[in-house]
């Protein structure tokens, strides 16, 4: 099961400061602690366990900046939650993003048997893209870090030239078996750790583990139409598995930056087109931007402001298919600022002008007064 995200545990915004983490902890302690839920107190034990691991986390400068770069699988190497290394265990983010592409359960995710063969932790990289990118595809060069299978001793943990040996504990088992009174209890083997086997001379490189730190640089194809919440899975680029177990997967996990013009909605984009009073009065045609360069906006005359046109087949091609979607502008009429002395008595001459008109010139202005009149009558009548 995929664990949930610390700053919802604790109740908190991603910028919250290290007093208000420590505030919303002790309040989330106090609320789930066992002795206080006595109708359920196993499911309190179980969010006061959670509680206490988001607070380990969050209020550890490091360990934080690690869980907001690459989620809980970016906390397990320096010590935090889980355990597997860098990848914190395969962790299968599955319930939470959708895939561009790729098998979410490709690869297997079966654990050690007897032999403490484990595959790899998958990852989580967090990829920035500009509405551009996302819209039209692109190509990203990532840095990750992550544990390889070391190239001395081919993953075994053994001296380059030697293996290791059948453990002297569980004689290969994995498990040895204790008496305790009555009761025979049946646990893994504190020797070798469940793997069956011994290092006695372990490779210089990664000091018997088979694996060692390293960053990885890899190139991502980002296919076109993907947006925020979107991911891109890299088999087998994740952790590499203990004791030569096959290797995790690597999830890019999309985030795109905000537009300075555009708003995306799945496939439709928004942007707001401001018009000088003029030209909504009498019409015109405006020059409006879309990712593919300019097209020309026709604005009828008489335009009210929030008047929305829709340029079709000027939005995002969806990345998992479907129909292109459309460009919405929202008008938006700019009332004029910084007037001269002439200027403001031709406004006015044109206010007194309208006025004469009554409701033929101002028909909402009218019926909004009309409306509050009738109110008022009602709460004196």
């Amino acid at each position: 099961m995929a664990k949930e995200d610390y700053y919802k545990l604790l109740g908190i915004e991603k910028n919250a400061s290290e007093a208000e983490i420590k505030k919303s902890y002790r309040r989330m302690a106090m609320k789930f602690h066992p002795d206080r839920n006595k109708d359920n107190p196993e499911q309190a034990e179980e969010k006061f366990k959670s509680v206490k691991e988001a607070y380990e986390i969050l209020s550890d400068p490091k360990k934080r900046a690690a869980y907001d770069q690459f989620g809980h699988a970016g906390v397990d190497q320096m010590g935090g939650a889980g355990s597997g290394g860098f990848g914190g265990g395969a962790a299968d983010f599955g319930d939470i993003f959708g895939d561009v592409f790729g098998d979410i359960f490709g690869g297997g995710r079966a654990g050690g048997g007897r032999s403490g063969v484990q595959r790899g932790a998958d990852l989580r990289y967090n990829l920035e893209l500009t509405l551009e990118e996302a819209v039209g595809g692109t190509e990203a060069t990532v840095k990750v870090p992550v544990l390889v299978k070391c190239e001395e001793c081919n993953g075994s943990g053994a001296k380059k030239g030697s293996s290791p040996v059948t453990c002297s504990t569980c004689h290969g088992q994995g498990q040895v078996r204790m008496q305790q009174g009555f009761f025979s209890v049946q646990q893994t083997c504190p020797t070798c750790h469940g793997s069956g086997k011994q290092i006695k001379d372990p490779c210089r490189k990664c000091h018997g583990q088979g694996r060692v730190q390293e960053t990885k640089t890899l190139n991502v194809k980002v296919p076109a139409g993907v947006d925020t919440g979107d991911r891109i899975r890299l088999a087998g680029e994740g952790e590499a598995g203990a004791n030569s177990g096959p290797a995790g997967d690597l999830y890019v996990q999309i985030q795109v930056k905000e537009h300075a013009i555009f708003t995306r909605e799945d496939a439709h984009l928004y942007c707001e087109v401001p018009i000088n009073f003029p030209t909504a009065c009498l019409g015109g045609e405006l020059e409006v931007p879309t990712l593919n360069g300019k097209v020309k906006l026709k604005i009828p005359a008489e335009t009210q402001t929030g008047k929305l046109f829709r340029l079709r087949g000027k939005g995002v091609k969806p990345v998992r298919g479907g129909a292109v979607g459309d460009l919405l502008c929202r008008v938006q009429i700019e009332t004029p600022v910084h007037l001269t002395k002439d200027q403001k008595e031709l406004v006015e001459k044109l206010r007194d002008s309208l006025s004469g008109g009554g409701k033929h010139h101002s028909p909402q202005e009218h019926s909004w007064t009309d409306g509050v009149k009738n109110f008022f009558d009602k709460l004196t009548g």
